[in-house]
């Protein structure tokens, strides 16, 4: 009876430790993330690029019905796949 008390404390001081370092290590990250956040701006969009979506709303406003939030969804898929080299020029509903 006595091991059983002391595997019983023993686990509970285990389960204890583990619940603080994982306090601790979500705590860190959350102000590690606030710190960066502030020392690091979002990036601004480019003049370049806001011409490139000015274009391609033009293409699709004469020929389909897409609307602007779409065709953004459309051009941030295209330059995250060829890494900012693509471009729309035609979109089409099936």
């Amino acid at each position: 009876m006595e091991n059983i008390g002391l595997g019983l404390q023993l686990m509970v001081v285990g389960m204890l430790t583990v619940f603080a370092i994982l306090l601790i290590v979500i705590n860190g990250s959350k102000l590690l993330i606030a710190i960066v956040n502030q020392i690091v701006p979002e990036k601004a969009v480019t003049p370049k690029k806001q011409m490139a979506a000015q274009q391609n709303a033009a293409i699709l406003n004469t020929n389909t019905t897409i609307d602007a939030q779409t065709m953004e969804v459309l051009q941030q898929a295209l330059a995250q796949i060829t890494q900012g080299k693509g471009r729309i020029t035609n979109v089409t509903k099936l």
